[in-house]
């Protein structure tokens, strides 16, 4: 007797960043185009995670924060494929990465509960969010209303330090620093 045998698949999690600025309905367009790619190609997704506005690594398509949504989901390498290609050719996806979590997933085996699968949006910002400059993160600057960063906040108290450590020298050591420095000319 032949047992029949479940063809087993993989896992994946991708994470993908949207512009910063987009709408809800073109990031509920981005969610949409997600089910029914992974629904054709016979993907189940198994988590979804909206984890919000953050500040990119570096500027992407002059942007310097994205929306990151990250998904789990099980299929195959043709599901993988097509979601990436889609994305490709949506304007508000920035960028994204696929990785392979495990081979040989029993489809059986896993349990989708309905609420983690739902696809959360963001309003874009209201008013523009404005970026701190390198020269106001270094505290060499004002720094923004109401938007103090630590950053700066230690720099400025770093350079308050070193000034108030300045003043505190003697007469007599700035004298003899002045004194060695005209001894070694003479030599």
């Amino acid at each position: 007797m032949e047992a029949t045998e479940v063809p087993k698949v993989r896992e994946y999690e991708t994470i993908y960043v949207l512009s910063p600025t987009t709408a809800k309905e073109a990031s509920d367009k981005v969610a949409s185009r997600v089910t029914e790619v992974l629904g054709r190609e016979g993907g189940t997704l198994t988590l979804v995670e909206n984890w919000g506005r953050r500040q990119l690594a570096y500027p992407v398509a002059k942007h310097r924060r994205g929306v990151y949504v990250y998904l789990k989901y099980t299929g195959g390498g043709a599901a993988v494929a097509e979601l990436e290609r889609n994305f490709r050719m949506l304007d508000e996806v920035l960028k994204f990465q696929t990785v392979k979590v495990r081979d040989d997933v029993d489809p059986a085996s896993l349990k989708v509960d309905e609420a983690v699968i739902k696809f959360e949006s963001l309003d874009p910002p209201e008013e523009e969010e404005m970026e701190e400059t390198l020269e106001q993160q270094l505290g060499l600057a004002e720094p923004l209303p109401g938007a103090a960063s630590s950053a700066a906040a230690s720099a400025s108290a770093a350079a308050a330090a070193a000034a108030s450590g300045d003043d505190s020298k003697s007469d007599d050591d700035s004298e003899a620093a002045e004194g060695s420095s005209d001894e070694e000319e003479e030599a």
